[in-house]
């Protein structure tokens, strides 16, 4: 077992198994999307250039997408919030996850690196 197994498995019902399929959706989408463990949360790399991670809101619990080059993506569902850079997408664990939407967002997302607007190493 990896160490940021734990992450997922120290997370009380809904909320696992909200974030493992998460976790399956982001790694599902480009062979080469790695994943790690950054800030304690886990954090999902292209080409070892972080684009997105997975984080639970500190007051509801309730899991949420963070994209890194979020001020790239225009989405009325993003919250940009008090950020200048990155937007989250919230995810309601006791719901039917948007799966389409969420992989529409992602792959937005993972060809600002695949066209190089966002430089990978």
């Amino acid at each position: 077992m990896k160490e940021i197994d734990n992450y997922y498995l120290s997370k009380q019902e809904p909320f696992r198994s909200c974030l493992l399929t998460l976790r399956n959706i982001i790694l599902k989408q480009d062979e080469n999307i790695s994943e790690t463990k950054k800030y304690g949360m886990p954090c999902f790399c292209y080409k070892n250039k972080a684009f997105c991670y997975l984080w639970t809101d500190k007051k509801t619990d309730e899991p949420y997408v963070l994209f890194v080059e979020g001020k790239y993506l225009e989405a009325p569902e993003l919250e940009e919030g008090n950020r200048s850079r990155m937007k989250i997408f919230r995810v309601n664990p006791n719901a039917d996850i948007p799966i389409k939407n969420i992989t529409d967002l992602l792959n937005t997302a993972l060809d600002l690196y695949r066209n190089g607007i966002v430089k990978t190493k």
